[in-house]
C-alpha cells in the first residue's frame, strides 16, 4: 500500500487539512501527517474543512517521531520551516519528497484559502499518481 506523509511545523492546520483531503479523494492509501513541533489540531482548520463536508476532528497532532516516516513513499512538506528540517533527515531511497509552500493561515479567510489551495494541490498529486 502506498503511503503519504504531510509535514508542517505544528501539525495543526495545513498538514491536517492535507491529510483529510487526500483520505477523502483517494482510497487505498496510508495517509499520515506529523509536525516537527506539534501544537495540537487547530479548531479553525476543523471548521474550514467542515464547511465543505469533511470532518477532520478525529485527527490528532503528532510529532515526526510518532509516525513511521522512514517507511513512507511520499513525504510532502507544507511550510518552509518543516522543509528545512526534513532536508537534513535521511529519507528512504524510494521516498519521493515534495515541498508545497502554503502560507500559514491566521484569519478565517486565510484558512479557507489554504484549504482550497491544498485541495488543488492534492487533486494534481492524485492525477500524477494514477
Amino acid at each position: 500500500m502506498v503511503s503519504v506523509l504531510f509535514v508542517c511545523t505544528g501539525n495543526a492546520a495545513r498538514s491536517q487539512m492535507a491529510e483529510g483531503w487526500l483520505k477523502n479523494m483517494k482510497s487505498g492509501l496510508t495517509v499520515l501527517s506529523a509536525g516537527t513541533n506539534p501544537e495540537g489540531l487547530s479548531s479553525r482548520a476543523v471548521k474550514a474543512m467542515l464547511e465543505i463536508g469533511l470532518d477532520i476532528s478525529d485527527q490528532t497532532s503528532k510529532h515526526l517521531d510518532d509516525v513511521p516516516w522512514k517507511k513512507v513513499d511520499y513525504a510532502i512538506t507544507l511550510c518552509d520551516s518543516a522543509n528545512e528540517a526534513c532536508v537534513t533527515m535521511i529519507w528512504p531511497e524510494k521516498c519521493v519528497r515534495e515541498h508545497w509552500p502554503i502560507t500559514d493561515p491566521n484569519s478565517d479567510d486565510e484558512y479557507i484559502n489554504a484549504r482550497d489551495e491544498i485541495r488543488d494541490r492534492i487533486k494534481d498529486f492524485v492525477n500524477r499518481m494514477i
